[in-house]
């Protein structure tokens, strides 16, 4: 438990590595090595560290979890399809939090949310023993009622929605579609959070759009990868994660 789970106003940042591995494999070799910006990620400040472990290995290595899961004192956040294979390792390793998100080995980063409405059985009894062996289970949705209450409903305590589609129209500067967005998710973010459940947020934020997010008072955690990587290159890992998180405190407070 970190301080910041006993304190329910304080939101949380978890820094995804992921694309540390990918500047690795994409000449191969050992550097830069994923373990070691998790650690530092961790020395700066990080609440915890989320890693996802594709099918097609194309980041995060299996070696990559068992040493995070040996040097990380902060918890870890293991991303993982509803895979068979997948169930093994989080079983094998027993992460602090396993975080249920869809993948297709065509797409370049995770496109949406996971269908839960659909395959309720299938996820109910998928999420019931990594729960048993005491992973925090999260589900990745997009903020869509009928997701939520699926996800209620199969037992997942966490829910984390899916910030892209507002991130984008950020970025594109659509700001029409982005406030839409922007009221979408507050309003699933209070819904999931009167069922019960515990809300994340993330995919796609950047110091330009994070401040509306982090503002909710239901979401308890972000988790922000491949933009804190990007300006890790420019700024350094630790200046980079301390702009997201001033910029995050600022928004709660107000």
């Amino acid at each position: 438990m970190t301080v910041s789970d006993a304190t329910p106003n304080v939101l949380r940042l978890g820094v995804n590595i992921d694309h540390v591995a990918t500047v690795r494999n994409a000449r191969g070799g050992a550097t830069p090595d994923p373990v070691r910006a998790a650690v530092l990620a961790q020395e700066a400040g990080a609440d915890g560290i989320t890693a996802h472990l594709r099918e097609d290995r194309r980041h995060i290595a299996d070696r990559d979890i068992e040493a995070l899961m040996e040097a990380l004192t902060v918890p870890l956040n293991f991303e993982m399809a509803a895979t068979d294979e997948m169930q093994q390792i989080a079983l094998r390793h027993t992460p602090h939090a396993v975080c249920i998100v869809p993948e297709k080995r065509e797409e370049r980063t995770t496109e949406g949310g996971l269908e839960v409405a659909r395959e309720e059985n299938r996820l109910a009894h998928f999420i019931a023993p990594l729960a048993e062996a005491g992973c925090r289970v999260s589900i990745f949705i997009a903020a869509e009622r009928a997701q939520i209450e699926a996800a209620h409903r199969i037992g997942a305590p966490v829910i984390e929605l899916h910030t892209g589609a507002y991130c984008e129209a950020h970025a594109e500067g659509d700001f029409a579609t982005r406030d839409a967005e922007l009221a979408r998710l507050t309003e699933m973010a209070a819904f999931a959070h009167d069922l019960g459940l515990e809300v994340h947020a993330g995919h796609g934020l950047t110091y330009g759009c994070v401040s509306p997010i982090a503002a909710l008072p239901q979401i308890r955690e972000l988790n922000i990868g491949h933009f804190l990587i990007g300006e890790a290159i420019f700024r350094g890992l630790p200046d980079a994660m301390a702009e997201m998180r001033r910029l995050m405190e600022a928004a709660r407070a107000s």
